[in-house]
Parts: C-alpha cells; structure tokens; sequence
C-alpha cells in the first residue's frame, strides 16, 4: 500500500479491524453505513482511515447552548469512494469540502450520520482532507455544561459526536490537533501539547497537539476560569494540572503524579506520550454525567476532586487503553482489568499484600455471589461494554494469572504487550495468545474459565500456586 509506515500499518490494521468483525469490503455498500462493530455496527465508515484531526472550535461561556466548529479530517481512502460518512451528532452543517472543493452533497442519515458525497470520486490509496463547519448545541453525551458556564467534553463509549466530526470507533486512531476560542479571561485545555496563545477582539485562542493517534473518544476540550499548575517529568515531559475554581487542589495528589507514572513505567514500560498532568473539572448542569473520572488521553479528566485511586487507574489507561487500543468494543478488559489491577500493584507497593489481603477477602466475599461471576471480560455483551465485572473480576483475574505464570513471565508480558502494540489496536484474544508465548504455559482452561466463563472459575484456577496454600 502507498504512504508512510505508520499509514500503511494504520491502515492494514483498519482492514484486519473489518475482517475480523466479519466485515466484507467489497460487498459494503457506497454509502458505509459503519464499520460493523458487535456492539456499535454503525459507528464509523471502514472506507478510509484517519490519519489527522484538526478541530477548531469557539465557545462563549454565556451561550452555553452554542458551539462554532470547524474540523478538517485528512484521511487515506482504503477503497474507492464516491461517498462516506463522518459521524456527528445535531448541529447544523453550513459547508463540506472535500480537498477544497465543495462537496456535491451532504446530508443525514440515522441518529450521527453525516454522509458526504464529494465532487469527485476519491481513488483508493489517496489521501483527502475533508472540511466541515458547523454550529449548534453540541449534545450532552459528550459535553458537559459546568454550573458556571464552563464545559467540558468526556464520555466513553461516545463524546466525540457531541462536538466534532469523526469515524467514531476505536480501531480508526489519528493525531489530534485543537485550536479553542473562548472570552478572554477564560481557559481552554486539552490533549498533548500546548502550543501559541493568541488574543483578539476580547477572546483567546488556545492550541494544543496530540502527536500521537488516539482514539476519538479520548479527545477532550476543557472551557473554565482554570488555574493552572506546570511540572515536569524527570525526563522533561510537562505536566500540566488545570483545576476549576470550585475544586479543590490537592498538593500531595498533584505531586505525587510522577511518582505514580515511574512505578507504572517501571511494570509497563516507558510512559508513552509526550505530557501528562489532569484536568480537574467542576459540578456539571448535564443530567446522568457518569464516571468521576475518564482517561482522556496525556491528560486524565476528574470530576470535582483529584484523588489518589484515580490518579493510579487513569494513569494507567494511558498504557492500557490508549496507548494500546480496543479492535472494537468487545476488548473493554484490555483497558478496564488492567487499569483496575493497577491500583493493587500500587497497593503492594506501598506494603499491602495482595495474596493475603486484597485476593483472598474479595474471593471469599463473593465465592456465593453468582452474579460476580456471571459476566464474560471478552465479549460481556452489548450494554455490558464497560460493566463493572471487568474492573472487579477482571482485577481478581489477571492476580491468579500471575500467580499462574510467575512474577518474571507476568510482568514481561506486560511489558511485550505495550511494546508490541504501542499506539495501535489489540484484542483481548491476542493478550492470551502472548501470556501463554511468554510463559511457555497452556493457559487456555484458565481463561475460558476466567475471561470466557461466567460461573465461579474452577479451584485450579481460582487458587494457582502461592494463593492455593490457603
């Protein structure tokens, strides 16, 4: 295929995506109602692969129901297009270009269809750059409207939606780039990088750059009066912590988030991005806001405080989960278990015993309680995408997975797994394939008990080696 490396594996991996959810390419239809995911069949368009997001924004923290954008997606046609569609909830679209000309129509289709079809046919293997501008009330799945006019966008397994245009699904990563205007006064973060400042006519203009692919629902924008607080990573990386004016700051938690990523380095291998730090929101209006925290990309999101669990768990994301990718939306416990189990390795590390304390009592609390057992880690079923068992079984498995294979192989499959996939896509039947590799172990009892089971798995593997000397 033409391109760069990075665009051809990019997209050879859009194409093993669509072959393994049984995805034939020659047989979709012009149009690509969506990239067949199990869970999300109509989420992204498998005829292109998205090599860079550029999303310019504007937002006034006294119109909370209004948003300005315009987004240009430079992608790599994977076949032959005469149309394709971008994935986009409400507004209204005032123009579409493609490789700027205007595109011959565009209009919805479904709940977050944008279907472009452009003047000219777009050949297989060429890269094009699609512009859209748009205005509107961006929808709440995504953003959130902060209780002083601020806003904020998180949300998992969707956010990208509610305010730019995409092929919303996980397999489809790209580099991000965000330039935000807001009243002067006010703060826009986001992922990555910070770039220029610029003022103007009473507004400023933020920029920041994610310089490596990221999956769309990982994107963030944060509007508010933020302070904001800069350090560094040994190696020089930046660390920025933005706090809404209605959080509180908490010191020891801020600061002791390099020492969080060294340990997590020192089990997973090298942080991955080029910044950290977080971003501490406030109270939102938006009904049903959901989790107190997401792993936005270099850039964790809290929900009203900064707090020593979630600065383990989404900081591990930042390996598991964002760096390496769900192949679709049945792979949740290649983020989930691992972020979860995260927090007893910093647990062991700050003296706990996890085979006399955290594995055994969580055992024994729920060895009678079927539904602990009774969701599968792969494959929990649509609904179940992110259902608590994968943080709470799914951290009890991969505990009995290293007391099955050993310190030595556990962890160095830890460390092949974010090498091998780094900045890609994986599924969580390739992570059992690799242990038992690494290993050298027949492991498949243990997970079809573990991953694949829904009852309490069997005693050879709920009590391998040192935890069976009860």
């Amino acid at each position: 295929m033409p391109g760069t490396p990075t665009t051809r594996r990019r997209t050879a991996a859009v194409l093993a995506t669509a072959t393994a959810l049984g995805v034939a390419l020659t047989a979709l239809p012009a149009s690509a109602a969506g990239l067949g995911d199990p869970y999300f069949p109509d989420d992204g368009d498998s005829g292109y692969d998205v090599g860079h997001y550029d999303v310019r924004i504007a937002y006034d923290p006294a119109r909370t129901d209004h948003l300005d954008g315009d987004t240009t997606v430079t992608a790599r046609a994977v076949r032959a297009l005469d149309r394709f569609s971008l994935d986009l909830k409400g507004f209204t679209v005032a123009s579409v270009t493609v490789n700027g000309t205007p595109a011959r129509s565009f209009s919805r289709s479904g709940e977050h269809k944008l279907v472009v079809v452009p003047a000219q046919r777009v050949a297989r293997g060429a890269t094009f750059a699609v512009r859209v501008t748009y205005a509107g009330t961006p929808d709440a799945e995504g953003w959130h409207t902060l209780t002083n006019g601020g806003a904020n966008v998180s949300g998992e397994p969707h956010s990208a939606t509610s305010w730019y245009p995409s092929n919303d699904h996980p397999s489809d990563k790209a580099t991000f780039a965000l330039t935000a205007t807001v009243p002067d006064g006010w703060t826009a973060i986001g992922n990555g990088l910070p770039g220029p400042t610029t003022t103007a006519n009473g507004t400023t203009t933020f920029r920041w750059r994610e310089d490596r692919p990221m999956a769309t629902y990982l994107g963030t924008v944060a509007v508010d009066r933020f302070t904001v607080h800069r350090a560094q990573l040994p190696d020089g990386k930046p660390v920025i912590t933005a706090y809404s004016p209605d959080v509180p700051i908490d010191a020891a938690t801020e600061a002791a988030q390099p020492d969080v990523l060294a340990f997590l380095a020192s089990k997973f291998g090298p942080y991955p991005f080029s910044s950290a730090g977080a971003i501490v929101v406030g109270e939102s209006k938006s009904p049903g806001r959901g989790a107190a925290a997401l792993e936005t990309q270099s850039r964790p999101t809290y929900i009203g405080a900064l707090y020593d669990e979630g600065v383990v768990h989404e900081s591990a994301h930042q390996w598991f989960g964002n760096s390496v990718s769900f192949t679709d939306w049945r792979d949740g416990c290649i983020a989930e278990c691992f972020a979860q189990y995260a927090n007893q390795l910093w647990e062991e590390h700050n003296g706990a015993d996890l085979d006399t304390g955290f594995y055994p009592h969580v055992v024994a609390e729920n060895k009678d309680n079927p539904s602990f057992w009774s969701t599968k880690l792969y494959d929990p079923g649509k609904g179940k995408e992110l259902a608590p068992a994968l943080y709470f079984k799914g951290s009890l498995m991969l505990h009995a997975l290293r007391r099955t294979v050993g310190d030595d192989a556990f962890f160095a499959t830890l460390r092949r797994w974010t090498a091998d996939h780094a900045y890609g896509n994986a599924s969580f039947p390739q992570f059992e394939a690799l242990a038992a590799r690494v290993s050298g172990k027949d492991l498949k009892g243990f997970f079809d008990a573990w991953a694949h089971g829904t009852t309490l798995p069997a005693e050879e593997y709920l009590y391998p080696g040192p935890l069976g000397n009860r």
